[in-house]
């Protein structure tokens, strides 16, 4: 090794040897979470469906438990689902409405999202409300 790359080891460790020394950031202990693929749209997809396709779990219902499931999907720049993207982002804690969100996805229709007033292909965060009915007891 010659002297000035030896030089340079010694310098890095030294610079190195307090973690919160002046001029230095500690780096996050958990990763960010990755961006979404492709430009970011102007206009997010838009639902298409005038009802919801998505069942309420009737064992659910009928014990008046209520919950939100985050969906996150894909839609092309025609405005199709890709359902085999579909992941649940945020559980609502009951699997059965989990399931139904993710079951209901095919029945999903929505309009593309815009980027400079064109259709792009994006993924987005879709959630999906179980809300019993208020004149229901």
């Amino acid at each position: 090794m010659t002297r000035a790359a030896l030089l340079a080891v010694v310098l890095a460790a030294l610079g190195c040897r307090e973690p919160h020394a002046a001029g230095t950031m500690r780096l996050p202990t958990e990763r960010p979470a990755p961006p979404l693929p492709g430009p970011v749209p102007d206009a997010p997809p838009v639902p298409l469906n005038a009802e919801s396709p998505v069942g309420y779990p009737p064992a659910l219902l009928a014990q008046g438990i209520e919950g939100s499931v985050l969906l996150r999907l894909f839609v092309d720049e025609k405005g199709n689902l890709v359902p085999e993207s579909t992941r649940v982002a945020e559980s609502s804690g009951y699997p059965a409405f989990d399931s139904a969100a993710v079951a209901a996805v095919p029945e999903l229709r929505f309009a593309p999202a815009l980027h400079d007033g064109s259709p792009i292909p994006t993924a987005f965060l879709q959630p999906v409300q179980f809300r019993r009915s208020r004149g229901r007891r």
